[in-house]
């Protein structure tokens, strides 16, 4: 489990192909140390297994593997040498509980409508897929490329959240654009509601 609360950006520094799998080596700050081989490691979303760890000019070099599944509701096919991704290491008990608890689980994109800079903060609206977008509501939590965020207003499939200075310099957000498309993951208490509620 994770919280959504960025603790890196890592770059993307080596992909290698091998048949149906993409094994991704990404840099970190993090101390090569403390990530152990099976760790789960919180990549721009995408709960991804650490198979390999190195270390690296200024941290450590990890690699994961997406298969196909992954590859195929995820933005991580395209990625490439230099791609910067948001992560986060696995919540330990006893950590504090900083944003909302995440899976690394993505349901499906989200699109960027449109990124309006206000001065001190800047709004992004969102179209998610309709079959996800009555598990996103006024005030409630969304992670969005592995980022906890908070939603601001809805008006159907399309909702938008307020993001201050401080995320956008420490997570992949201050590079995001109208038209590009986001890993979504709705909140997890939302989704069981909506599981209760139907007709049995």
């Amino acid at each position: 489990m994770f919280t959504g609360i960025v603790s890196d950006v890592g770059t993307v520094v080596r992909v290698v192909e091998r048949n149906d799998v993409r094994r991704l080596s990404i840099a970190a700050i993090y101390d090569p140390a403390t990530i152990a081989i099976g760790a789960s490691i919180n990549c721009a979303g995408i709960c991804l297994t650490v198979v390999s760890v190195a270390a690296g000019d200024s941290g450590a070099i990890f690699d994961v593997e997406a298969a196909p599944e992954t590859l195929a509701v995820t933005n991580a096919g395209k990625w490439r040498a230099g791609t910067h991704v948001n992560l986060e290491r696995a919540l330990r008990v006893g950590d504090e509980l900083g944003g909302h608890l995440v899976s690394g689980h993505i349901d499906g994109l989200a699109a960027i409508g449109s990124r309006d800079d206000l001065g001190e903060t800047t709004r992004f609206t969102f179209r998610a897929p309709h079959d996800l977008s009555s598990f996103i509501a006024p005030k409630g939590s969304v992670c969005l490329d592995g980022t906890s965020l908070t939603v601001n207003g809805v008006d159907g499939d399309q909702f938008d959240c307020l993001l201050i200075p401080h995320t956008l310099q420490v997570t992949t957000w201050g590079e995001r654009k109208a038209g590009e498309g986001v890993h979504l993951e709705v909140d997890t208490i939302a989704r069981y509601v909506a599981r209760l509620v139907q007709p049995v």
